[in-house]
């Protein structure tokens, strides 16, 4: 059995705050090979994911909030954002499910912000038609000014 303890979440907001992408995940499934994808992932908030979808019918993909502040974003398929959710203790909201198909991304919104994720495997790179065409790629200078924009969301959610 894998137990999550306060000492491992310190462990890896440790490690995302020294990872160039300032995110770190710990995967909790053996292997990339896995039917099944659980994992801790801590994000900071200079963290940039690039909108994405998953077109596999049997990847939605849940975010369990589990410290922190986690902004999450749905678009349409031109990038118009369609929904927010902010997940905190102080809203309420403690996890959302995305389902596939839809462009996503989760911002975020404060430092040692940490998630439990789950989704199908095996892990595959996400293809040209799953990365959002009108969003910048991860290491794209306009990346962080995309970024600041999406924060921008959940100013009235402080």
């Amino acid at each position: 059995m894998q137990v999550v303890t306060r000492e491992l979440l310190a462990q890896i907001t440790s490690e995302a705050l020294q990872s160039p992408r300032l995110r770190k995940n710990h995967n909790i499934h053996a292997s990339d090979q896995s039917r099944c994808h659980r994992l801790l992932n801590a994000i900071e908030p200079a963290s940039y994911i690039r909108p994405h979808r998953h077109l596999d019918p049997e990847k939605d993909e849940g975010f369990i909030l589990m410290k922190g502040r986690l902004g999450v974003v749905l678009f349409a398929d031109n990038g118009v954002v369609t929904e927010t959710v902010l997940l905190s203790q102080a809203s309420g909201n403690l996890a959302a499910d995305v389902p596939h198909g839809v462009y996503h991304t989760a911002i975020s919104l404060e430092t040692g912000t940490l998630f439990y994720e789950s989704k199908a495997g095996p892990y595959l790179p996400l293809t040209v038609d799953e990365a959002a065409f009108w969003a910048p790629a991860e290491g794209d200078p306009v990346a962080c000014v995309y970024l600041e924009q999406l924060r921008t969301l959940f100013d009235q959610d402080v």
